[in-house]
């Protein structure tokens, strides 16, 4: 907040939106967008990055490259540029090697030194092109639970809070195997008291927890990355709570999380706050739970592991319920939205997309609850303005569906004719097709690039001219 307030020209934010709540996020959001000043930002929220980053700076290996455009732009331009180096690196393997075979064969004839020599030479100035090295270093999955009991776990009517004041009450809801929910709401409106009540670390004030006899809770909150022991070793940690393992299956199982050779075997005091919250997945992971009960579990995690994460939970057979700020693994990862607000628990009806809009209306609809007496009148007013506008955005909202699936075919043309652009960039690369016997072929891959050139060009062209109208 300090940051924010002090005028300035250049505005530098390490990871802002830690330890945020959603709604703090969207407002953040905006008012960056806002923002006259440069910023330079860091940040792992996909979604944020979108909406107030115009260029994206990617550090790797030792290397600094600048790129246009916001987050998912740089995702698909870096693909491209892989998917071209591959090809490059390729291509470049096989003229090495080709140079080398003659050197071998005919370092040795006098006829043929000269020509030799002049080869190794041209491998001597030859810029060797890297190989690409862009897999993931997270290769875990969500271990299949041993049972999956219906329902999972029940709250009748009850009431949850600390000492005898209630945050939440009257919840009653059901999880069964495959629900997939996140929560929504303000900071204190209660969303860690539900996830502690489900997880039965609190006892409810009122009413009846149910879990089912074959319960098995994973349960991930960020006060358990203080409980980590700094002595003990990440091998350390999972060998206490599974000392029936053997060693390599321990390690095995933690490689997939990164913590391979001398890390898996070092104290973790030195762990960074990524590293521990990964350790803490790991535990949980491996007690093969069937329901998970997920407080902000992004928190410190990079976006590879944000990613890795979203991919396992997508493929986890029991239950879930995810609090998060991050959009992106709420968008991933469920297909239900709970809203807590003012001590209940319902059903949010709307979309994730939705939720910045109904605050923004929920704040001025307590506003005018808020007014003085004497300007009731006003207030039923506004009240009545604010009604005919959500009906309006209703009716807007309804015309510009057709426009926004056709949005959504577009971007899936797009997707395809960029992967076959790659696909003829790489053959084209291909030194054999440039034979002579392999004239047809050059020339009719020549024409289908041309093709599907133009037609990318016209997709993107067609996808922003849509885009911009919506906006509008």
């Amino acid at each position: 907040a300090r940051a924010l307030m002090c005028r300035s020209d250049l505005l530098l934010l390490d990871e802002p939106t830690n330890h945020l709540d959603l709604e703090a996020v969207v407002w953040l959001e905006g008012w960056l967008k806002s923002y006259r000043g440069t910023l330079l930002l860091i940040s792992h929220d996909r979604d944020f990055l979108d909406g107030v980053c115009t260029h994206v700076v990617h550090m790797e290996q030792g290397t600094v490259t600048l790129y246009s455009g916001n987050y998912t732009a740089f995702e698909r331009l870096r693909a491209e540029r892989l998917a071209l180096q591959q090809s490059t690196f390729a291509r470049q393997q096989r003229e090495v090697a080709h140079i080398k075979s003659f050197v071998e064969r005919f370092k040795a004839k006098a006829s043929k030194a000269r020509q030799a020599q002049s080869r190794v030479k041209a491998l001597e100035r030859m810029e060797l092109v890297a190989a690409v090295n862009a897999d993931s270093p997270f290769t875990f999955a969500m271990r299949v639970p041993d049972k999956l009991p219906h329902p999972m776990l029940q709250l009748n009517n009850v009431s949850a809070g600390y000492g005898d004041k209630p945050i939440i009450v009257g919840v009653k809801l059901s999880l069964a195997p495959g629900d997939r929910i996140g929560l929504l709401g303000v900071n204190g409106a209660g969303k860690s008291t539900l996830i502690k009540l489900l997880a039965g670390d609190i006892a409810p004030l009122a009413g009846e927890r149910v879990p089912s006899q074959e319960l098995r809770i994973g349960y991930f909150a960020q006060h358990q990355l203080e409980q980590l022991r700094p002595e003990w070793s990440a091998l350390e940690h999972l060998r206490h709570a599974h000392p029936k393992e053997t060693e390599q299956v321990l390690r095995d199982f933690l490689g997939g999380f990164a913590f391979v050779g001398d890390m898996a075997l070092a104290p973790i005091a030195p762990f960074s706050g990524g590293e521990k919250a990964r350790l803490v997945l790991a535990l949980l992971v491996y007690q093969k739970p069937n329901l998970l009960l997920l407080d902000e579990p992004t928190n410190h995690l990079d976006l590879e592991m944000r990613d890795a994460l979203a991919l396992a939970l997508q493929d986890f057979e029991g239950a879930m319920v995810i609090v998060s700020h991050d959009r992106y693994m709420l968008r991933a990862t469920t297909d239900r939205l709970w809203l807590v607000r003012a001590g209940s628990v319902t059903e949010f009806e709307e979309s994730l997309d939705d939720y910045p809009r109904w605050l923004a209306e929920q704040e001025a609809l307590d506003k005018a609850r808020e007014q003085p007496a004497g300007d009731e009148l006003e207030a039923e007013n506004s009240a009545a303005a604010r009604k005919e506008k959500r009906r309006l955005d209703a009716e807007l909202r309804k015309k510009q569906q057709p426009m926004r699936n056709k949005l959504a075919t577009l971007e899936q043309e797009v997707a395809r004719l960029t992967a076959e652009q790659a696909a003829l960039t790489e053959a084209l690369s291909d030194a054999g097709i440039y034979e002579e016997t392999q004239k047809t072929r050059l020339m009719q891959t020549l024409a289908q690039k041309t093709q599907v050139d133009l037609a990318l060009s016209e997709a993107e062209e067609a996808w922003m001219l849509l885009a911009e109208a919506l906006e509008e």
